[in-house]
């Protein structure tokens, strides 16, 4: 195992989408079970949140869930998971899925997946974490968002450091030779600036 032991992971909670997707959450939870490297995830029991979850807790994994308590009422809350921690609201659940984690990886996600992806790369620029930010690009599924971060840049309204923020892996084994190499973690995450 290498210095990474809790991966946060922003996905989508739609069951709507590709097999291809699926396929890469429910290898990725196996993989991180695999490696001894616990899960911190959205809390979900549906999408790619579930099948993320389900795969890594079949595996042995440890699997950690942040859930609004207005969404665990909603009876979206995965009930099976090695801890669910209800929290008051959608800031307080990102503040502590990042806090709770060494490294970030985003599989394909809708609309919840890119807020959390801008935010977390924000705090990243603003030297809130010097945490890994791993953008997990399945069959170009964010060749868009990489072009919006060139047009920021070039438009004058991102430094040129900014797209160098996360590093683009195009599959989940690639993510997984990544996380091998990273860095420790940082000891630096600071939540009271939040």
């Amino acid at each position: 195992m290498g210095n990474i032991r809790r991966l946060c992971v922003y996905c989508g909670s739609s069951d709507a989408v590709d097999r291809q997707y699926r396929d890469a959450a429910s290898e990725l939870g196996a993989c991180l079970a695999s490696s001894g490297i616990g899960l911190v995830y959205g809390g979900g029991r549906v999408g790619l949140m579930g099948l993320l979850a389900d795969a890594a807790l079949a595996g042995g994994g440890a699997v950690t869930g942040i859930i609004p308590l207005r969404l665990r009422d909603a009876e979206l809350a995965h009930s099976g998971i090695s801890e669910l921690l209800v929290v008051d609201g959608m800031h307080e659940r990102k503040r502590v899925m990042a806090e709770k984690a060494d490294a970030f990886a985003i599989l394909p996600g809708g609309i919840g997946t890119l807020d959390e992806t801008f935010e977390i790369v924000s705090w990243k620029q603003l030297g809130l974490h010097r945490k890994p930010i791993l953008l997990v690009d399945i069959a170009g599924y964010w060749k868009p968002l990489l072009r919006v971060f060139d047009h920021l840049v070039a438009e004058g309204f991102a430094r040129p450091q900014v797209p160098g923020l996360l590093q683009v892996v195009p599959t989940v084994a690639a993510l997984m030779a990544a996380l091998a190499v990273a860095p420790p973690p940082s000891p630096d995450m600071h939540p009271e600036l939040l």
